[in-house]
């Protein structure tokens, strides 16, 4: 379930389980808009090609081995089959069985020793045959020239099913990863990100105080959460809103604070002259910080939060330690159904963001491309990441995810799916899955029917499997997550979509790569931004050190990204 978004600093991070992004140059800083697509270079070699079958799902007749990397968590079905291991995975199996594909990890880390471990492989060259990749990453292997080119094998061996959820974007994918006539890279463009407030209700009604509205009203319920016993328990041991060291992190961070007050420290919005400016150093990010600040001086924040990581510091949730946290649609996955399992009176409700001086918290919704597949540029089989994405949508398919199908594939039969790569998802996959599901659920239906080409079906039919369940066992709050992050209309996703659909957003403007000046400062721009916000909101800097930074930001490069963003905004969006 982590989500981590490089928006302008150089990352080696892959998306933990199935996420990544787009690139960038020519020698201009821009990719080549005007080189023909892919289908277009294929058809071109279609006439040498034409006594040869290209199969989506063929056998190689010998034996092919693809070299991978793998970060994983435990699986996150409770009905998992005890024992099975990465490399035992089903999946695996079935792939070397039906394809002849065989995989094997040249390593295999848990989720937080992926970052580090990856940049040292990075740094030695020493890279698997078949990647997902974010943004980042991509632009640095391809500027080292390390990517191979999946023009003809995407054109010749994509399945439908992969074809439909690439181009769903009306091929705004394959132009941002094609240069030079090559195409480098695979990717799904959904936009996602979207912020709300997770907040205990059981600890409102206990209080007697109503769902916050405004960031007024919610630093009020903050500050009770912390000084009024909301568990009544009779012990100072609560505090109001969580937040960890990561200050737009992945999860129980500051963004959706950020966002409530009209600021975006990651993201490049137009300006009122039509610019793209940076919003880590707008008047906006100044007002948050110094909200923050406030929160921190009152206790509403934990004394020790700059200490703890995400998964250090969400444990106080599952420990019901804290009632308020900015966050994403998940949250009920993971941890808020581990607080209920030690808490059963513990209620979570999502609420949008907050209204900040009469105007209203609008989330941030990113548009760049995620998950990117890319192939070693040395790799003498590319079709055969082509076959693995193949596969894997096959399996997603109705008779692969119903339990009573003969041939059902899932967690209590070895079959773990947050293991393997590569994986796409239909963009806007899960807004599908929860206006499907929770249909099905209202008209008490007993299975659930989908059409053969439904995408995804293996997770809707989970996300059924789980709704049913925790109809029968209103105590089970590990089906509680599944249904109330994925299927219901008032839940996680549901909620999410309402955001969107009522107009709660602004896009980040800048979904390239990136740019030159990222690359060699970016790293350190960062790291001043976080040591100074982190500074302010914890009182060892005065709040006037914010206008400091700008100055200093614009000082040491960050005028000259802003105009290399402004370049490729006019050479790509603005035409």
């Amino acid at each position: 379930m982590k989500r981590k978004n490089a928006n302008y600093v150089l990352s080696a991070a892959l998306i933990a389980s199935m996420l990544v992004l787009p690139a960038c140059s020519n020698g201009s800083g821009t990719n080549n808009a005007a080189a023909e697509s892919p289908a277009v270079n294929a058809a071109g070699n279609a006439g040498a090609q034409e006594q040869e079958s290209f199969d989506p799902m063929g056998k190689y007749e010998e034996p092919v081995t693809v070299t991978q990397i793998l970060s994983y968590r435990a699986p996150e079905e409770a009905d998992a089959l005890a024992g099975v291991t990465p490399e035992t995975n089903g999946y695996l199996k079935d792939l070397k069985e039906q394809l002849n594909i065989d995989v094997k990890y040249l390593w295999s880390v848990p989720t937080d020793q992926y970052a580090q471990k990856f940049s040292l492989a990075l740094a030695s060259g020493d890279l698997p045959d078949v990647m997902q990749v974010d943004l980042a990453t991509f632009e640095q292997l391809r500027s080292q020239d390390m990517l191979g080119d999946l023009s003809e094998v995407y054109n010749n061996y994509a399945s439908p099913e992969m074809k439909q959820i690439i181009e769903k974007d009306g091929g705004f994918s394959l132009k941002q990863l094609t240069y030079d006539g090559k195409l480098l890279g695979l990717s799904a463009s959904p936009t996602g990100g979207t912020q709300i407030v997770w907040i205990r209700k059981d600890w409102l009604d206990n209080l007697k105080l109503q769902p916050p509205t405004t960031v007024q009203e919610l630093e009020k319920v903050a500050e009770a959460f912390t000084k009024s016993d909301p568990d009544q328990d009779g012990k100072a041991d609560t505090y109001g809103v969580i937040l960890n060291k990561n200050l737009t992190g992945w999860a129980f961070d500051a963004k959706g604070l950020f966002y409530s007050h009209g600021s975006y420290p990651s993201a490049w919005l137009k300006g009122a002259d039509g610019s793209l400016q940076f919003g880590g150093i707008s008047p906006e990010t100044k007002e948050a910080l110094a909200t923050l600040r406030s929160w921190y001086e009152k206790g509403i924040l934990s004394k020790e939060f700059m200490l703890a990581n995400e998964d250090k510091i969400s444990e106080d949730i599952v420990n019901s330690k804290v009632g308020i946290s900015f966050g994403e649609w998940w949250y009920p996955n993971w941890p808020l159904n581990l607080n209920k399992d030690n808490d059963p009176k513990a209620e979570w409700i999502p609420l949008a963001l907050p209204a900040y001086n009469g105007k209203p918290g609008k989330t941030l919704n990113f548009r760049s491309l995620n998950s990117i597949l890319v192939v070693n540029k040395n790799f003498k089989h590319p079709e055969a990441a082509i076959k693995m994405g193949n596969y894997m949508l096959e399996t997603t398919k109705p008779k692969y995810t119903d339990k009573n199908s003969p041939d059902y594939k899932g967690a209590s039969k070895g079959y773990i799916a947050q293991w393997y790569a590569p994986r796409f998802f239909y963009p806007g996959v899960f807004d599908l899955i929860m206006e499907t599901v929770s249909k099905a659920v209202e008209e008490g239906k007993e299975t659930l029917e989908l059409p053969e080409d439904f995408p995804n079906a293996g997770e809707a039919q989970a996300v059924f499997d789980n709704a049913k369940k925790y109809a029968a066992n209103p105590k089970d709050n590990a089906a509680w997550g599944m249904w109330f992050s994925r299927g219901a209309k008032d839940g996680g996703v549901g909620f999410s979509k309402k955001i969107v659909d009522d107009g709660l957003f602004v896009l980040d403007e800048y979904f390239g790569p990136p740019t030159a000046t990222q690359v060699e400062r970016g790293s350190s721009l960062d790291k001043m931004r976080d040591e100074t916000f982190m500074k302010i909101i914890v009182g060892s800097a005065p709040i006037s050190d914010f206008d400091k930074y700008v100055e200093d930001w614009k000082k040491l490069g960050g005028n000259d990204i802003t105009d290399e963003v402004n370049e490729w905004y006019k050479n790509n969006v603005q035409k």
